[in-house]
């Protein structure tokens, strides 16, 4: 998949400007060891303010969720899109988010004719875009997409934790804490981990523990 690289100028200020729905695209879960990548893109409306948006990461998980349900009620139009464990093991994490990425544009109705993308790439979209590095803080558009974005994945880790017990997702979503790493190596990976990430695959890799006799030692 070709990438676009990040300009910068009047190319892209003249279509920016006479767009009539722009859509901010952003994604969570790039970093993390287990889980999927996901993205958002969302059309906010300029009749509707929202109050609160900012970049995802400098907010609390409950300012996060408030100022969601408003991007949600008062967007002309919001999607949500995912790439699996696997399909990031096989793709590669980059790829993986380029794809998350282009399905929540796609899910977008009515769909954007200009993307506003966080980052220093765009991604192949079936609509002239932007990419701008720290974008989910200068761009409103870019940080709705980033609050829900890392709402809805951080929601879906909590009730994935119980299904995959012991790891502790519900508290780092799977990122790589001391507390994440000290489980995964009691554990062992799971279905949510990457494989292609290196704490996990070191893991995968190791010699296995030669196995104690059976009886103990003999007389």
């Amino acid at each position: 998949m070709s990438r676009r690289k990040l300009v910068t100028g009047d190319l892209f200020e003249a279509p920016a400007r006479a767009a009539r729905r722009l859509a901010g695209i952003d994604e969570a879960g790039r970093g993390p060891l287990a889980g999927p990548v996901v993205a958002a893109a969302v059309i906010l409306d300029p009749r509707k303010g929202i109050d609160g948006l900012r970049d995802s990461k400098q907010m609390s998980a409950r300012q996060r969720d408030e100022v969601a349900g408003a991007i949600r009620a008062c967007a002309i139009a919001w999607a949500i899109g995912e790439a699996s464990v696997e399909e990031i093991d096989r793709l590669n994490i980059l790829q993986a988010t380029f794809l998350a990425m282009q399905r929540a544009l796609a899910g977008l109705q009515p769909a954007a004719d200009y993307a506003l993308v966080d980052g220093n790439l765009v991604p192949p979209l079936p609509v002239p875009a932007r990419a701008i590095i720290g974008g989910d803080a200068s761009e409103r558009a870019i940080s709705a997409a980033s609050i829900l974005a890392k709402t809805h994945r951080d929601a879906l880790m909590i009730a994935l934790d119980a299904q995959h017990p012991g790891y502790g997702f519900a508290e780092h979503v799977g990122y790589g804490t001391p507390q994440h790493l000290d489980r995964l190596r009691t554990l062992g990976p799971c279905v949510l981990h990457r494989r292609s990430f290196a704490p996990v695959r070191a893991l995968l890799c190791a010699p296995a523990s030669p196995a104690e006799p059976a009886g103990g030692a003999s007389a």
